[in-house]
């Protein structure tokens, strides 16, 4: 009884995804070597993580040190849920580590407490309700 031959598609679909990371690389070609390399990590913790990303928002996921002054730190946005190194995309960290931003996002919401603050003022007040008690008053018998 002879064997049954396997087809060449099936060689060529295991290695498909070696075209995908040539194209990537590509696209990282005209960057530093150093900023091309945390790219690639950074598209890497991505596929790693998956959907976990947003039970792991705002936190930092690794730290490296660079050199003796610098430290790069990794790690995923609060907002936009994007992985971000410090270098390349900023950094407003938390001190309890919990809601992380990226340059871009801590920009866009300090304009938007100032926004709010100005026409709170403006308003000439908060805009939040003044709290009574809730408690009812006991009725005297």
């Amino acid at each position: 009884m002879g064997r049954a031959r396997k087809s060449k598609t099936s060689k060529r679909e295991k290695y498909a995804s070696f075209g995908d990371m040539a194209d990537e690389a590509d696209e990282d070609a005209d960057l530093p070597k150093d900023e091309a390399g945390r790219r690639k990590i950074k598209r890497q913790y991505g596929e790693l993580l998956g959907i976990r990303i947003e039970k792991l928002r705002g936190r930092i996921l690794n730290r490296e040190r660079i050199n003796t002054t610098i430290e790069g730190i990794y790690f995923i946005c609060g907002v936009c849920l994007k992985v971000c190194h410090s270098l390349d995309d900023g950094l407003s960290e938390d001190p309890g580590n919990q809601n992380n931003l990226c340059g871009a996002c801590a920009k866009a919401q300090a304009a938007a407490n100032s926004a709010a603050a100005a026409a709170a003022k403006e308003s000439g007040g908060s805009s939040r309700r003044p709290t009574r008690s809730r408690r009812k008053r006991a009725a005297a018998s």
